[in-house]
């Protein structure tokens, strides 16, 4: 007489938390800066090499930032699903220290621009801020998944914006659409070897 052994059926393999794909992210937010901020460098300044409508850098550099996000988001959603509580709390306060960076930015801007009578101070403020606020994010999220090139990623977007104000209007929009788009861009190519490795 044989004895048949009974396994139990396997549970599906868990996703995990360090492995999620940010290529689509990565080529949407640097289809948006070189676009968006490259628009903008080719439009503004005193002698602008390309006369653009004034919403148009701001509309492409939406679009792009917006499709981003949606591809942040579903990429964060899908490397929560089947993770441990700790793995999966640590997500929800990386998405809300979103929240919280760039709320701590707006205050930022609006009280330096009440206390300077300077009009342009918004202008570039809110890139170079928001890509600074991004880099320092992106360090967290890279620290916290152990994703290396995510983390030089950060880095790489919180130098660069920070840099960029030490030029003129023209010039800094150009270091964010160069820097930043081909920062974006060199992440999105090795991406595909990190998930591969």
């Amino acid at each position: 007489m044989s004895t048949a052994t009974l396994t139990a059926p396997t549970a599906p393999a868990a996703v995990r938390t360090g492995r999620v794909d940010n290529r689509a992210t990565y080529v949407s937010f640097g289809l948006a800066y070189v676009l968006g901020h490259g628009a903008a460098a080719l439009s503004k300044g005193a002698d602008p090499l390309l006369p653009l409508p004034g919403w148009l850098p701001m509309t492409l550099l939406g679009i792009g930032l917006a499709a981003g996000t949606v591809h942040s988001t579903i990429a964060a959603l899908t490397a929560q699903r089947g993770a441990s509580r700790p793995d999966a709390l640590s997500g929800q306060l990386l998405g809300l220290s979103w929240a919280g960076g760039f709320t701590a930015l707006f205050l930022v801007i609006t009280g330096l621009t009440s206390m300077v009578d300077t009009p342009d101070l918004q202008t570039v403020l809110w890139p170079t801020g928001s890509g600074l606020v991004v880099g320092l994010l992106y360090l967290g999220e890279g620290a916290v998944r152990r994703n290396v090139l995510h983390y030089c990623l950060g880095a790489w977007l919180a130098l660069t914006s920070s840099a960029a104000l030490l030029l003129d209007t023209s010039a800094l929009f150009a270091v964010l659409a160069i820097a930043g788009g081909g920062g974006y861009a060199v992440a999105a190519l090795l991406e595909h070897r990190r998930l591969t490795a």
